[in-house]
């Protein structure tokens, strides 16, 4: 598996992190989910399955066939990242819709169901209903990250999502802040260096 830092979660939406899984951090592009360990790698980071389950679709996995569903992955993700480039910074509406069949048809596959346990902190009360999910194959992989996709168009308010201002940066965010100002990534990334990039500017203006 090829070296990859550790990937960006700087969306403030799950299914822009999505997104982000391809990227270019410094100068050199990256893509998390280029094959299937980085898939399951980026799967893990982003806390969508449990590590346990990861461990055992990862033995029981046919060879190959985390490669061949890393590479749905990386398809659902192109096809998302256009249906989102034409609708950002604009509410959505019923009329989008059947643009997001192909979302529709991987959520059907979906086999969830609800299971009483034992809540993780005992004083908020002693029971509660967690929804679960039957992970019967290397495929069921991708159920997360649908779901993830539905909260996104369901929940988020589509004209606060925006691409990041970076000259040469491709990642994308749901623009949360107060007055939804926000115009970069990151401050740490692309925001300093637009600073310094004005800073040389007005250096030069003044020569």
């Amino acid at each position: 598996m090829a070296h990859r830092p550790p990937a960006i979660f700087l969306a403030d939406a799950l299914g822009l992190d999505f997104l982000n899984s391809v990227a270019t951090p410094v100068d050199t592009p990256v893509d998390w989910i280029d094959d299937g360990d980085g898939f399951v790698a980026w799967l893990e980071q982003a806390r969508l399955v449990p590590a346990d389950t990861l461990e055992t679709l990862r033995a029981q996995a046919m060879p190959g066939e985390l490669d061949n569903v890393a590479a749905q992955a990386r398809g659902l993700r192109e096809w998302f990242r256009g249906f989102v480039r034409v609708r950002k910074g604009r509410a959505l509406t019923s009329k989008d819709l059947h643009e997001l069949e192909p979302l529709n048809r991987l959520l059907e596959r979906d086999e969830g169901f609800g299971r009483i346990v034992a809540r993780d902190d005992e004083s908020a009360g002693g029971l509660e209903l967690r929804m679960m999910r039957r992970w019967r194959s290397p495929e069921a992989l991708l159920l997360p990250i649908g779901e993830a996709l539905a909260k996104l168009v369901c929940e988020e308010d589509f004209s606060h999502v925006k691409a990041c201002e970076g000259p040469a940066c491709t990642l994308m965010f749901a623009d949360h802040t107060r007055g939804h100002a926000r115009r970069w990534c990151s401050m740490a990334i692309c925001g300093n260096r637009a600073k310094q990039a004005a800073h040389r500017h007005r250096l030069k203006a003044q020569q």
